[in-house]
């Protein structure tokens, strides 16, 4: 009998997973976005939506947010959810006023961000060595900040010459720097309002006119952040604290310490975010100041998928959102909601092609509904310019739940040893 071969069985074909964007991807779509934006302001007519102030104030309101959600990021990437970012913003900003006043602005940057830095050191004890819920310990040192720097605040500012028990004397500025030339021929040509040519003149001139030197150390810290994590030994063992804690014991990495390191880092980050508040934005310490910003930064961290390119866009956005309520009112924001109808119609198109009628049309009414708002209304409410920031916030992050991944053990109680 001759005998036949068995045929192996084929492998399963794998399931393709989602692209990733490449730059010339990435690219284009920051064109398209340009593009639309010039549309929106040609039409309605709010030529400041993309001026060389409006930029460079959102550049001032997303640095605080971004190192905020910096902060998140590493300590999230090492297993701990921090919700005591906003109150270890809150140490940075009295701290940085506290010696900002004293000694100098560069003085006060690094006092702040060593207060934030206690703050996490404080969060780290209690989620790590006794493993309390990261949530709870959070909303501790949130309640304890504010109470701790206003009892500071009566004896220290109230005392001081020119402060009080809510705010503290003014600190001196930090050097802002100004490309000349370059700068003036980008304003001219950004007052020209000509279609796309205007924007991106604006945009530009926005990053290279009155950018405090703490912005571009703010800046500079999102490449290195991705470059420590990303790209050495180091920043491999902390991730994997944050993945599978058990299985990087095993291997020989000190799981506490890393977390440790993370969450202190964590602090120090919301602490400078905290110490640009008060010395950079408005150059004086007032109670209250920070307004939310931990939290939003967390969302801008959230939104970006734990990656801090995806994390510095969010606060962008959250920034240039903020921007838009300070610089033109109601009138930018109207604008704004011309460009959200303008977002729901592509998304309404990509779901259709997607074969996803249903979301499609719900897309399609919703863009209708802003486009009826934007032609029957010249202006928007008070109260939803200043709800705009908040709102963005919690859409973003409605539109993007989807596609997020967290690391797998954050959040998670871990115990040294507890894989054996």
């Amino acid at each position: 009998m001759s005998t036949g071969t068995v045929a192996k069985p084929s492998a399963q074909p794998k399931k393709a997973g989602r692209r990733k964007l490449t730059w010339p991807w990435i690219l284009l779509i920051v064109a398209a976005g340009l593009v639309l934006f010039s549309m929106v302001r040609a039409i309605s007519g709010a030529n400041d939506l993309t001026s060389v102030g409006q930029v460079s104030g959102a550049l001032q309101l997303a640095v605080p947010i971004g190192l905020a959600g910096l902060g998140g990021l590493w300590s999230e990437r090492a297993g701990v959810v921090n919700i005591g970012l906003e109150g270890m913003m809150v140490l940075g900003t009295w701290f940085g006023a506290w010696a900002g006043y004293q000694w100098g602005p560069w003085t006060g940057v690094l006092v702040g961000l060593l207060g934030g830095a206690v703050g996490g050191l404080l969060h780290a004890i209690i989620t790590v060595t006794f493993n309390v819920n990261h949530i709870v310990s959070g909303v501790a040192i949130n309640i304890l900040a504010v109470g701790f720097t206003q009892y500071l605040s009566n004896f220290t500012f109230a005392e001081a010459e020119g402060g009080s028990s809510k705010q503290s004397p003014r600190i001196d500025q930090i050097t802002q720097i100004t490309i000349p030339g370059l700068s003036d021929w980008l304003q001219d040509l950004q007052a020209k309002h000509w279609f796309l040519i205007s924007d991106l003149a604006g945009i530009l001139g926005g990053l290279v006119t009155d950018l405090s030197l703490l912005t571009v150390v703010a800046i500079l810290l999102i490449p290195a952040t991705w470059w420590l994590l990303w790209r050495t030994a180091f920043g491999l063992r902390l991730r994997s604290c944050g993945e599978n804690p058990v299985a990087a014991e095993s291997l020989g990495v000190n799981v506490y310490k890393y977390k440790y390191i993370a969450v202190t880092i964590s602090g120090a980050l919301a602490g400078l975010g905290g110490a640009f508040l008060a010395i950079v934005s408005t150059g004086i310490y007032q109670e209250g100041q920070t307004g939310g910003r931990g939290y939003i930064g967390l969302a801008a961290m959230i939104f970006g998928n734990w990656m801090p390119g995806g994390m510095a866009m969010g606060a962008g956005l959250f920034g240039f959102t903020d921007s838009l309520k300070l610089r033109g009112g109601a009138e930018n924001v109207h604008a704004l909601l011309l460009l959200v109808a303008m977002l729901l119609v592509i998304a309404a198109l990509w779901q259709l092609y997607r074969k996803k009628y249903v979301v499609a049309a719900v897309s399609a009414g919703f863009a209708a509904g802003f486009f009826l708002w934007y032609g029957l209304t010249d202006e928007v409410p008070s109260q939803f310019v200043d709800a705009a920031p908040y709102v963005t916030t919690l859409l973003v992050l409605a539109l993007s739940a989807q596609r997020l991944r967290m690391p797998k053990a954050d959040g998670l109680p871990y115990r040294k040893g507890q894989g054996k």
